[in-house]
């Protein structure tokens, strides 16, 4: 199995947009088949290092990742996280 994790610092961290951000993440479940699973957490944590969405996704192996990662839907996701300025970090590891 491989987990993918996804931070996302987003240039508005308001409330109301966190929420947003957080339901078109999970949006992507149930249209992407490699995706064994999903979960997206909202920070509460005031702290500057702090970011402000995570993104906890699972697959079988390494080439479901990649299949995930050039997906449609997934590809229009990135592409408007992108177009927002949001920063991301990632961490990819077998378990």
């Amino acid at each position: 199995m491989v987990r993918h994790i996804v931070f996302f610092k987003l240039e508005d961290a308001s409330k109301e947009n966190k929420k947003y951000i957080q339901e078109i993440l999970l949006s992507m479940k149930g249209k992407i088949e490699v995706l064994c699973n999903l979960e997206v957490g909202v920070n509460f944590s005031p702290e500057e290092r702090a970011f402000d969405v995570a993104l906890i996704s699972d697959f079988s192996s390494k080439d479901d990742l990649g299949i995930y990662a050039k997906h449609p839907v997934h590809v229009e996701i990135v592409n408007y996280l992108k177009s927002i300025h949001t920063l991301t970090k990632v961490v990819d590891y077998e378990f």
